[in-house]
């Protein structure tokens, strides 16, 4: 098999389609973690476009950083006052997290919760309000074939937006659960050395019996994932994959990528994967008490 590179991330607006407007009106969450914001205007209903303007604000890039390196991934806002899901391989090892909002905001974050079983993580802006908050919606409707938009920062470019299909329900990809596991590639800035993983050099994930990009290592954990072509790229970790209707329904985690002859990776083959929301809504009150036991 040709080694592959793993990117999760969002893709919010650069490379594809930079989204500056903001769309009016902030919600916070409900006592069930649900959130009601991002809905897309009735004259753009459907429309990539109309996807991209709602959502995007909801979407923000993170970096986090340890003494032996720095990472960078996506992230979706759930409260206006800064509550954000992601993976948890993004943070996973930071000793230090900053967020960008799409209107080029920084704050600082700090970890509420990890779910390394489900890689998923909740973090937490510091001082912050008036967020827009993203609609969670129901994978439990998504059906193959459905058109979908991510939203992330692949590469480094913030609020890149791309669009694609479902391509398949309930993939089983399995994915080290423990920072510092695999065999990442690029120039040692995650990976073994106890940094955070850099979505923009790899990390190790199985799927049919096979193993991509690496090891995954002896403590791994494998999720059911929605399958989609949307353009995923190194950064995209923790970013929405979203309906037409401007909900999310899932948190992209993982893409695969063949290599190149000189080893570097190639782009995207329209290969995604995204952790369904419904696990994601479901995980929300364990994150919030500091994560699953």
């Amino acid at each position: 098999m040709a080694a592959v590179a793993i990117a999760a991330a969002a893709v919010g607006g650069g490379a594809a389609t930079l989204v500056q407007q903001w769309t009016a009106g902030d919600s916070a969450a409900t006592a069930a973690g649900a959130v009601n914001g991002t809905n897309v205007a009735a004259s753009s209903k459907g429309t990539v476009a109309g996807v991209a303007q709602a959502v995007s604000p909801s979407i923000v890039e993170i970096s986090a950083s340890s003494g032996s390196g720095k990472s960078t991934g996506s992230g979706v806002i759930i409260t206006s006052d800064g509550e954000i899901v992601t993976n948890n391989h993004v943070i996973s090892g930071a000793s230090s997290i900053t967020v960008r909002t799409s209107d080029g905001k920084t704050y600082a974050a700090d970890v509420v919760g990890t779910d390394p079983d489900k890689d998923l993580a909740l973090i937490k802006l510091r001082n912050a309000s008036g967020l827009k908050a993203a609609t969670l919606g129901d994978s439990s409707k998504v059906r193959v074939g459905d058109e979908v938009v991510a939203i992330g920062s692949p590469e480094g470019l913030t609020g890149t937006v791309t669009s694609g299909i479902v391509s398949a329900l309930d993939r089983d990809v399995t994915v080290a659960k423990e920072d510092g596991q695999g065999n990442g590639q690029g120039n040692g800035q995650g990976g073994r050395d106890g940094a955070p993983y850099d979505p923009r050099q790899g990390w190790p994930f199985e799927f049919g019996g096979q193993q991509f990009n690496g090891d995954t290592g002896s403590s791994k954990t494998t999720y059911k994932a929605l399958q989609t072509d949307a353009s995923l790229n190194p950064g995209n970790s923790g970013g929405a994959l979203i309906n037409m209707n401007g909900e999310i329904i899932g948190i992209n985690s993982a893409m695969y990528s063949p290599s190149a002859a000189n080893g570097s990776t190639a782009g995207s083959v329209g290969l995604g994967f995204a952790i369904p929301v419904d696990t994601v809504k479901a995980d929300l009150d364990d994150l919030r008490s500091g994560g699953a036991a």
